[in-house]
């Protein structure tokens, strides 16, 4: 009787547990599949320079590095703003914070159409650039709602959103041959604002932010005093700054180098930009399955491959034979360097997800601001590299000085891994020894 009793009480609670676990499943998927969306076109507005950019260059009569600039201006706020994004996310949650970025965009894109000035096209760029910060709110965001193990697969799905640099090359140069440049940014406020009414009726609140006290400042910043954290910034400063920075880079380049038009070169791009962007999800589960550092590794190989082909500058050599001269011509064509840049897009697209998934391993309850910071060094990346682009071809006259400059620094980022993986063996070990030698006390 007693044991009836007890069963009369407990089942209720069991049975709003299990109710309880059924909402938070469904709820996961269903809000991972609406940010993901959201997230692409605030990336979709993050790239439009990418786009329009050329018609403004030919307007105002830009130089490659000034080209490079206006490219680099909307980027430059995503560095600035994904840390503090990351970190407001964390304190007041993830979803008002990203809504809120999506809202100021819109507006901002409203504005665009009236520049007529290389200074107003930096400003009002700087205030698009908003929506570079929307991944470090959105993966906090995110992240909450999945365990451990689906940890690099979630991640990997939101960080496909970089797909809607796809959509710019896809959609904008219709739109600009149809109607003229200024009525693309007009269209991409109008969908962001829609986007900010969907995100705040179809997604529930943070889980995280109603359990829990929101943490002290300076306890967010902790994790940051670490090497490592700067190492992973290191790290995606190349796969996602290469990316992005490629992403605005390359319909001018198939322009210059292969006599493309503008809308072929947009939509060839696209073999580029959305490869790199679907396969993140993807990443992210082999991630969660092979372990991210050696997803990582074989990553930063592939691109060392094709870059070294792809740093190759056309070339014409002259050989003086015993009955003449014999000119040889050196050269990737098309078909071949579409294809090189096809592969390493994937390959970043690999690594992007692998990254995230590291940083859960070592900081799972500090995403957003470890997050955020890794974040806006990729940011970083394609804020600068585009610069760096512009005065590489200026200074050398050379096309291809652009992947000769992504070859340097991915380089760089391998020497760092190898010895940091060294020192993270070295002090495992030390580790193990000072705990064998206590346990032999």
């Amino acid at each position: 009787m007693c044991q009836t009793g007890a069963w009369f009480y407990i089942r209720p609670l069991l049975l709003h547990q299990r109710q309880n676990m059924m909402v938070v499943h469904n709820n996961k998927w269903h809000s991972l599949g609406v940010f993901t969306l959201a997230f692409a076109a605030n990336f979709a507005a993050w790239t439009l320079f990418s786009i329009i950019g050329l018609q403004i260059r030919a307007d105002l009569d830009l130089s490659e590095t000034a080209f490079g600039v206006l490219l680099a201006t909307p980027i430059l706020t995503g560095v600035v703003a994904s840390l503090p994004s990351g970190m407001l996310a964390e304190r007041l949650g993830g979803r008002i914070v990203f809504i809120s970025q999506t809202v100021i965009v819109a507006f901002s894109l409203f504005l665009l159409p009236y520049a007529n000035t290389f200074g107003q096209f930096l400003v009002i760029g700087l205030l698009v650039g908003i929506s570079g910060a929307a991944f470090a709110s959105g993966v906090t965001y995110v992240s909450q709602w999945f365990d451990r193990s689906l940890q690099g697969t979630a991640m990997g799905i939101f960080g496909a959103g970089a797909a809607g640099a796809a959509i710019t090359n896809l959609v904008a140069p219709a739109i600009i041959l149809e109607y003229g440049w200024r009525s693309v940014p007009t269209g991409y406020g109008v969908l962001l604002l829609l986007v900010a009414i969907a995100l705040r009726y179809l997604t529930k609140p943070d889980i995280q932010r109603a359990r829990r006290q929101p943490p002290a400042l300076l306890a967010q910043l902790e994790p940051l005093k670490e090497l490592r954290v700067w190492r992973f910034g290191l790290y995606y400063y190349f796969v996602f700054g290469g990316f992005l920075s490629l992403t605005l880079w390359l319909p001018q380049y198939y322009v210059g180098e292969y006599g493309l038009d503008l809308q072929t070169a947009s939509f060839v791009t696209l073999l580029f930009t959305l490869p790199a962007a679907v396969v993140r999800a993807l990443g992210g589960w082999f991630a969660d399955n092979l372990g991210a550092r050696r997803i990582n590794w074989a990553v930063f190989w592939v691109c060392l491959v094709c870059l070294f082909f792809l740093s190759y500058p056309r070339t014409t050599m002259t050989i003086h034979g015993i009955e003449g001269s014999l000119l040889l011509t050196i050269s990737i064509n098309l078909w071949v360097f579409t294809f090189l840049i096809f592969v390493m897009g994937v390959a970043m697209g690999f690594g992007k997800a692998s990254i995230y998934r590291i940083i859960y391993d070592y900081y799972p309850n500090h995403i957003g601001p470890v997050g955020g910071l890794v974040s806006a060094a990729g940011a970083f990346g394609g804020f600068s590299l585009p610069i760096l682009f512009g005065l590489a071809a200026d200074l050398t006259g050379i096309r291809s000085s652009c992947f000769m400059l992504l070859y340097g620094v991915l380089a760089g980022c391998m020497v760092l891994m190898f010895y940091g993986i060294k020192i993270d063996e070295f002090r495992q070990r030390v580790n193990q020894a000072l705990a064998d030698d206590f346990l032999r006390l």
